[in-house]
């Protein structure tokens, strides 16, 4: 019985210890089953979270960091939906390159040939470059994968937003739409909302409902936006394409308030003091832009081209100059070739764009750099002595300059820069070393070659050339002054009497009247006198060509400076 009992008991003990032993490792396979899950999860989440950093980083003009991001996802996880992101960071920075785009979605392709994100990459880059055929191919794509994955259909819609046009905003509209609802279950990204808002602003039309929908995205955007700045920024940018100024400026500032190391919101703040012709403003918005923006070769080239575009030709060589050597883009060229031009450099300038057309893309060659061929051209037939090579630039200038104009392409106005080349109005620094210099000119030249945005010493630089007569010194300096200070209103009264004492006077008279727009009404009683003799240059300038003109403008100078015997005499003289 004893003996049975411990039989009995030893059977249950090892029964028991057997289900135990059972139990334990069932609940510890358990366990490594939901670790494993939970580890599956933390990756996914991780992947998620360092792939929208990349975004994010991207968004905020940030490039280099993103694509640091995304070579440590390739270099981490050789996947193919990797070497997409990476490859596609390379076609939204600020000029797509294509070939190295290319590379990585080659790359992702050899680890997936399926791969429906870089076949879209592929189709990408065709697109950018121009082939209206890889809209269809797109749509193939998409059709191949049933259209169940939403990155997939947010990609497509992202390449057609990116390099498709007007002409197809609806595709992509459609396809970002189908986008949202596919990860609405798990929670739509940002990106897609203001992609969606991008989308419909292709649509080049003020129509209330287009201009409502972009609205409505951007806004759908906001609870999700990682840094709402983005947002706003957008919102505000979208209220100045429908010139509602307060709006935007309300908009862009809120951006700047929300997070003020968003560099995009500087930009759009940049624009709009462009708009109002508040330079100084935009060159301080452009200072902030070029601090919290990626410090790599290829933005520090758009900030350049930034200060091109607001005319502070000093800022824009400053930083070309510094990477000029450090970017591949060709378009680095043409940027010097205008940066040339505006110096009076024609030869130099000449070089560049013939290297920009012979190295770019056809399709990155606008009517604009016609236009600068023309004046070019136009510019080396002044001095060129064999007269078969000169009527040869003479007719290229013509035909480069009719083509632009057609366009209707405002880039430059080519009429007034052909007068100041044809009137030798335009300056190099050749003509001004020829002239005139003194010990003073010698002193604050060595202080602006030092820094070239020091206005204290261009100012003094100016007024030390005109004192020995050295006009062309006097005119290109003023040039430099208004580059960095195109608010100032003395510098282009300066130079319109640089202009006169050189007997250019069709120049003289357009520096007058900058000068008379350039005083704003709050600064009329200090500028009175100034404004008289302004009114009376231009009155006696073009009294012989322009009657009704001259009486208008002694009148006026006159009204001004009821003293001002000249102006008495001549609006007597004109009123007989």
């Amino acid at each position: 019985m004893v003996y049975f009992f411990w039989y009995k008991i030893g059977i249950t003990t090892s029964a028991l210890i057997f289900k135990q032993i059972k139990m334990k490792n069932i609940m510890n396979f358990k366990k490594r089953i939901t670790l494993g899950v939970a580890v599956a999860l933390l990756s996914g989440f991780a992947f998620a979270q360092t792939l929208q950093e990349g975004i994010a980083n991207a968004d905020s003009h940030k490039y280099a960091a993103a694509r640091q991001i995304f070579t440590d996802m390739v270099n981490k996880n050789p996947s193919a939906e990797n070497y997409f992101y990476l490859g596609n960071s390379y076609l939204t920075q600020f000029e797509p390159n294509y070939e190295k785009a290319t590379e990585q979605f080659t790359k992702g392709l050899q680890v997936d040939k399926k791969s429906y994100l870089n076949r879209i990459g592929l189709a990408s880059v065709q697109l950018g470059k121009g082939d209206k055929s890889a809209v269809n191919e797109i749509q193939n794509i998409v059709r191949d994968s049933k259209e169940k994955d939403a990155e997939v259909l947010y990609r497509a819609a992202e390449a057609l937003t990116l390099f498709g046009g007007a002409t197809n905003a609806d595709l992509a509209i459609d396809l970002l739409n189908k986008a949202i609802d596919r990860s609405a279950k798990n929670g739509t990204p940002a990106n897609y909302y203001y992609t969606l808002g991008d989308a419909y602003r292709l649509k080049l039309t003020a129509s209330p409902q287009v201009a409502g929908a972009a609205m409505t995205a951007y806004e759908k955007a906001l609870p999700t936006a990682s840094n709402k700045a983005s947002v706003y920024t957008r919102i505000g940018t979208l209220w100045m394409q429908a010139q509602q100024w307060q709006q935007a400026k309300q908009n862009i500032d809120r951006a700047i308030a929300t997070d003020a190391t968003y560099a995009p919101a500087y930009k759009a703040k940049a624009a709009y003091d462009i708009k109002y012709q508040q330079n100084a403003l935009a060159t301080q918005d452009l200072v902030s832009y070029a601090k919290y923006a990626d410090e790599d070769s290829d933005t520090q080239l758009e900030i350049s081209k930034l200060f091109f575009t607001n005319e502070d030709y000093g800022n824009s060589k400053l930083f070309l100059d510094k990477v000029f050597d450090k970017v591949e883009d060709p378009i680095k060229y043409k940027l010097r070739a205008y940066l040339r031009y505006a110096d009076g450099e024609y030869a130099g300038a000449k070089t560049d764009m013939d290297t920009f057309i012979s190295k770019a893309d056809k399709m990155r060659v606008l009517p604009a750099d016609q236009g600068l061929e023309g004046l070019l051209a136009a510019a080396l037939a002044k001095n060129e002595k064999d007269e078969t090579k000169k009527n040869a630039l003479i007719a290229e200038s013509r035909q480069k300059i009719a083509t632009v104009k057609a366009a209707k392409d405002e880039t430059m106005k080519w009429d007034e820069e052909l007068m100041k080349i044809n009137g030798g109005g335009t300056v190099n620094q050749a003509a001004v070393d020829a002239g005139p210099t003194t010990p003073k000119i010698e002193e604050f030249k060595k202080k602006v070659a030092a820094n070239p945005q020091d206005t204290d010493a261009l100012f003094h630089l100016a007024n030390a050339y005109q004192e020995a007569k050295n006009w062309n010194g006097a005119i290109l300096t003023w040039q430099k002054m208004i580059g960095l200070l195109p608010d100032w209103a003395p510098a282009y009264y300066s130079q319109g009497l640089a202009y006169q004492h050189a007997e250019q006077n069709e120049l003289a008279v357009s520096a007058y009247e900058k000068y008379i727009a350039a005083v704003k009404p709050a600064e009329l009683d200090a500028n009175k006198e100034t404004l008289s003799y302004a009114y009376f240059a231009v009155a006696y300038l073009v009294k012989d060509k322009n009657l009704d003109k001259a009486k208008d403008y002694v009148a006026k100078s006159v009204n001004l400076n009821p003293g001002y015997q000249d102006a008495i005499n001549l609006n007597k003289q004109l009123n007989k």
